[in-house]
């Protein structure tokens, strides 16, 4: 089995985690963006052709299937990385964790980067998954960039400002962007008020792995040696994972024992 992400940087890092764990003799394949990096400021033409580049590159490692660890690049590429991959490879996009997070009950807030928050995307999943509950959308400017860099001042600085702009009653944030799930730990810190109620977070990476499962056929094996190797691509080209990514605990988990760096696949012929 082997199963490829794709993001402009680590947001990807969250989901690959937890298929590694749910999967730990799959080889999985990183393929990721950095000069282009961040994908959300560009336009939906130059960031759906960064995103089928990213894909091809990952797609000629011959993965079971696809996964598109980005919520920018699922609102605007995921129908054109569909139509140039499917059937030979399924491709699962991402989507933020609102209809679960509703149905848990309100008050919510969303966590999402400045060009997600208030999207027409953004308040149409709120429409049709969170009517009736009390939404707040919080946007979170430089926090993907901080997380991208591992830089814990910027990271700090961009946590305590949505957390200042998150109402204290609410119950439930929804992380909008996969590279929040990186930090969950802090932002519940943050949100956390004393006495408040519990707040509970919903990010997308196992739901993102349950799709996968489903739609491979495979059925998890937590239990399996672990085996399973990795391939980062930068760029499309051969590479390691970035040094930031090492400051994760997603990340120090994929640099495991078996983790490499495989061969392009034009030298594998």
């Amino acid at each position: 089995m082997k199963i490829a992400l794709m993001d402009s940087g680590i947001g990807l890092l969250a989901a690959a985690a937890v298929l590694r764990a749910q999967l730990p003799d799959a080889d999985l394949v990183l393929s990721s963006d950095p000069a282009g990096m961040p994908w959300g400021p560009r336009t939906p033409q130059d960031l759906t052709a960064r995103a089928l580049a990213c894909a091809e590159a990952a797609a000629a490692h011959r993965p079971d299937a696809l996964v598109v660890a980005c919520n920018t690049a699922s609102v605007h590429a995921l129908e054109a990385l569909r139509a140039r991959l499917e059937p030979s490879i399924p491709v699962i996009g991402t989507v933020p964790a609102i209809k679960p997070a509703a149905t848990a009950g309100g008050p919510v807030a969303i966590w999402a980067t400045p060009a997600t928050t208030g999207s027409p995307y953004q308040r149409r999943l709120i429409a049709e998954f969170a009517n009736g509950v009390e939404v707040t959308e919080v946007a979170c400017p430089g926090l993907a960039d901080g997380l991208e860099r591992a830089d814990d001042a910027a990271i700090d600085a961009a946590v305590t400002a949505a957390a200042e702009h998150t109402p204290a009653d609410v119950r439930t944030v929804v992380l909008g962007c996969t590279h929040y799930e990186l930090i969950a730990d802090r932002i519940r810190a943050a949100v956390q008020r004393p006495g408040g109620p519990a707040v509970a977070l919903h990010g997308s990476a196992v739901a993102v792995a349950a799709q996968v499962l489903r739609r491979t056929g495979a059925v998890a094996r937590p239990d399996a040696e672990p085996t399973g190797g990795l391939t980062v691509l930068l760029g499309g080209e051969p590479g390691e994972l970035p040094a930031a990514a090492l400051a994760y605990p997603q990340g120090r988990a994929l640099a495991g024992p078996h983790a490499s760096v495989a061969a392009h696949p034009a030298d594998a012929r």
